[in-house]
């Protein structure tokens, strides 16, 4: 009955650590990646900022 709550508490460390290094990187990658490319569409669609 012990052994039970250990092997929950090292399945919930090994989730944690995947999602911390592994996962969450990905994450903030593909959101900067994908604010990037909308305002870059947006720049090729209005023109550049500022008087012309």
């Amino acid at each position: 009955m012990n052994a039970e709550p250990r092997s929950a508490a090292t399945r919930e460390r090994l989730m944690f650590v995947v999602l911390a290094v592994v996962i969450w990187p990905f994450i903030a990658i593909g959101v900067v990646a994908g604010w990037g490319f909308l305002v870059w569409m947006y720049y090729s669609l209005s023109g550049p900022p500022g008087p012309v």
